[in-house]
């Protein structure tokens, strides 16, 4: 039986997003079964235009050369690659609702599911994670 990590997305920044998808590639590189939800500010990592211009953090400018040194992939490239590995993505649709949004505002393939939702993926998960 495959272990079970559940992710929750609360916050939107670009470093979270390196975290969270970083995560999850790994989780679902070791056969892992991988659920992400994303809540509140998450919401930015999977939003159509928010996630392909996440920006640097004040003060942190100094990592885009080290990102580009090392070959680390661009969040849309994370996402994609999450996305062919069988990571299942959950927007909040309470969240979504507060701020107007809709399911066509953000990526292809996602699903939109309250907490209950991704409460019934993580009851049994291995691994829970909050970023």
């Amino acid at each position: 039986m495959n272990k079970k990590v559940a992710i929750i997305a609360s916050n939107g920044g670009l470093f979270d997003a390196y975290k969270v998808f970083n995560i999850a590639t790994a989780a679902a590189a070791t056969d892992q079964e991988v659920a992400i939800f994303f809540t509140f500010e998450g919401l930015n990592l999977i939003h159509q235009e928010a996630y392909q211009q996440l920006p640097m953090p004040v003060g942190k400018e100094h990592f885009a050369e080290g990102f580009t040194n090392a070959n680390v992939p661009s969040i849309p490239e994370l996402v994609a690659m999450a996305k062919e590995m069988g990571v299942t993505f959950i927007g909040c649709q309470m969240t979504m609702d507060v701020m107007g949004l809709d399911k066509e505002n953000f990526i292809d393939g996602i699903e939109v599911g309250g907490a209950v939702t991704f409460l019934e993926f993580a009851k049994d998960a291995d691994v829970t994670l909050t970023f």
